[in-house]
């Protein structure tokens, strides 16, 4: 995520405002030119933007940003759609006359808009359902019917992403991350691991990259079913760390894949904030992890995959002594053995391969 200013008065503004605090501009994202710009009315519920790349441009807010207040994108004049690209791939959404829905929506629908960014970023195609019925994504986010015993499993089917809204409560998240014995677990990364199963079908399944995939994550055509029955009954083998991001990528391939995939974006997402802050590590001890970002030009060609590796070490070392400092845990409770980190490569290659103009990290 980069770091966004005011166009009017360059105060510093975050993704998710609707208004500059300083200035109180209204706020929207602004697909086209992918970044937060100041608004400015021109009468009939329409806004230009005083960037110079908006010029002869006037957009409408969403309608769930004028009317229900839980997006902030923007969507260009002449679009037929009521709707921005995010709020479109959701289809269902919780009973808003509940107490807790509303606010459980919101969360949602930010981490949504957050891993959309990200996707974009890459240069991976984003599309809905009316554009492409077999093959675009869509999301429902629903409620259980008790609220003691979980009825709506999140997960992944053929481009229908399903999200229990009960991840958007903290408490209840923090509960199941407890239960699953997991050292993290949040929205957006349920968002990035389910949107790793997708890709999983645009970019490997029927591709000249499957017989690599399988050499290395193992063949995904085992049974599910019993692979997950296995996993829950058994565990993960006590060498797990050897060859996988996580416990639960122990699973079946597939699962590998969606949680290799979710740790990709993550890393990128991360790089991408760190870079736009202009953060360095200039450690007093020259056996202590530096860091710098080469920020001269932003035409630089796409960064490799070994130089994000580079980076990612020396942030997550000062990362989590920040979190230890304020009594918290780790924030990124993670050891990347030789393994995991080729399939990261993995990743990284299904993405560069299908758009070479990729730019994340730069």
């Amino acid at each position: 995520m980069k770091i966004f200013h005011c166009d009017h008065c360059h105060h510093c503004v975050y993704f998710e405002n609707v208004q500059c605090v300083n200035c109180r501009h209204a706020l929207g994202y602004l697909l086209d030119l992918h970044v937060i710009g100041s608004l400015d009315s021109v009468g009939n519920r329409l806004w230009s933007s005083p960037l110079p790349r908006a010029a002869g441009k006037s957009y409408r807010m969403c309608q769930n940003y004028s009317q229900e207040n839980v997006c902030n994108w923007m969507v260009p004049a002449d679009d037929p759609n009521h709707y921005c690209l995010s709020c479109r791939l959701t289809h269902v959404i919780p009973d808003l006359s509940k107490p807790g829905n509303r606010e459980a929506w919101y969360e949602l629908e930010a981490a949504k808009r957050r891993l959309l960014y990200g996707l974009i970023s890459l240069g991976l195609t984003v599309t809905d359902r009316t554009e492409a019925p077999d093959t675009g994504l869509l999301f429902k986010f629903l409620a259980d019917f008790n609220g003691s015993v979980p009825s709506v499993l999140t997960g992944h089917d053929n481009g229908v992403i399903t999200i229990n809204i009960a991840e958007a409560d903290h408490a209840e998240r923090e509960k199941r991350r407890v239960q699953m014995h997991e050292p993290y677990r949040t929205v957006l990364g349920h968002f990035r691991h389910e949107i790793g199963h997708y890709y999983w079908d645009r970019l490997i399944k029927e591709s000249d990259r499957i017989e690599p995939f399988r050499e290395l994550f193992g063949a995904e055509r085992d049974d599910y079913a019993k692979a997950l029955e296995r996993h829950y009954q058994k565990g993960a083998p006590p060498d797990w760390q050897e060859n996988f991001v996580s416990i639960y990528a122990t699973t079946h391939p597939w699962e590998d894949w969606a949680e290799t995939w979710a740790h990709f974006l993550h890393i990128s997402d991360t790089l991408e904030t760190a870079m736009a802050c202009g953060l360095s590590l200039l450690p007093n001890r020259s056996d202590e992890p530096a860091l710098r970002f080469d920020t001269a030009s932003n035409a630089s060609p796409p960064v490799s995959f070994d130089h994000m590796i580079q980076r990612w070490f020396p942030l997550t070392f000062v990362l989590n002594n920040l979190n230890r400092g304020m009594g918290l845990q780790d924030g990124y409770p993670f050891v990347l053995s030789k393994r995991a980190i080729q399939k990261l490569r993995f990743v990284y290659d299904a993405i560069t391969s299908q758009n070479t103009s990729m730019q994340a990290c730069a």
